[in-house]
């Protein structure tokens, strides 16, 4: 799949509680690339003097018919946080797309389990509704530490069933996502997860538990997002690899957790 570096022009910008922001933008040039859900973009940083290399951030949602890409971002630095002074009609540059992605279905009738914790719940969405449009309704397993976390439910829940938790109790089951009652109470036949390293190792290991094949998408810190810098490199059980070109979705079979 070929990348490309576009000035992508921002339509929305809305702000999600203190910590996270949903940027919208298009391509004035012309139609946006095909994307595939848990590829990622490297956004330049414009209004930051201190911010020098790109950030990498999920692709959140490719609408075809409106010509727009979404990107869900949580302002954890001053590189992200400087993202809310974007505005509508300001210049978003984009290298996009980038990475290898999630597994779609063979048959509508899979039943896909879609996880995550925290921001890692962003490129879910994606893949969610592009299983949507291919006949399949997927269950999401969302997982933060409070309601006040939870972020964009609806529009999950206009994907599919979903389940959630969060630590404190205060929406859904109380506990982390591995503790859900819905991993004892349905049987899937794929999984793909997001989030924190220590939830997708222990989505891995109920995976392997139940013999259930299973993605995680790695949130390895990178710079260059091409595979040259050797940032982001992982030992695999085919060695060391560059999360963002050989990943950043992995099967969990070749991973050494």
């Amino acid at each position: 799949m070929m990348k490309y570096v576009l000035d992508l022009r921002v339509t929305r910008v809305e702000r999600l509680g203190e910590r996270h922001l949903l940027l919208v933008a298009t391509n004035p040039m012309g139609a946006l690339p095909d994307m595939c859900p848990g590829q990622f973009a490297q956004l330049r940083i414009d209004d930051s003097k201190e911010t020098f290399l790109r950030r990498p951030i999920s692709i959140h949602n490719l609408d075809r018919e409106k010509n727009e890409v979404s990107f869900l971002v949580q302002m954890v630095g001053e590189g992200t946080s400087s993202l809310r002074k974007k505005q509508p009609g300001s210049v978003l540059n984009a290298v996009l797309p980038l990475g290898r992605g999630f597994t779609m279905p063979t048959s509508a009738a899979e039943q896909f389990l879609l996880v995550g914790g925290g921001i890692g719940i962003a490129p879910l969405l994606f893949m969610g509704r592009e299983m949507l449009r291919m006949g399949v309704r997927p269950a999401f397993l969302l997982g933060a530490r409070s309601a006040s976390d939870l972020l964009l439910l609806d529009a999950y829940r206009a994907c599919g069933d979903v389940y959630v938790t969060t630590e404190d109790g205060s929406e859904g089951e109380r506990g982390f996502v591995t503790q859900h009652s819905v991993l004892q109470q349905k049987r899937f036949d794929r999984i793909a997860v997001c989030g924190p390293k220590p939830m997708m190792m222990a989505m891995a290991s109920y995976a392997r538990r139940e013999g259930v094949p299973c993605e995680v998408s790695l949130e390895n810190m990178m710079a260059c997002g091409l595979g040259a810098c050797l940032c982001c490199v992982e030992d695999t059980v085919d060695g060391n690899v560059c999360v963002c070109k050989e990943g950043p979705v992995f099967g969990i079979k070749k991973l050494k957790w």
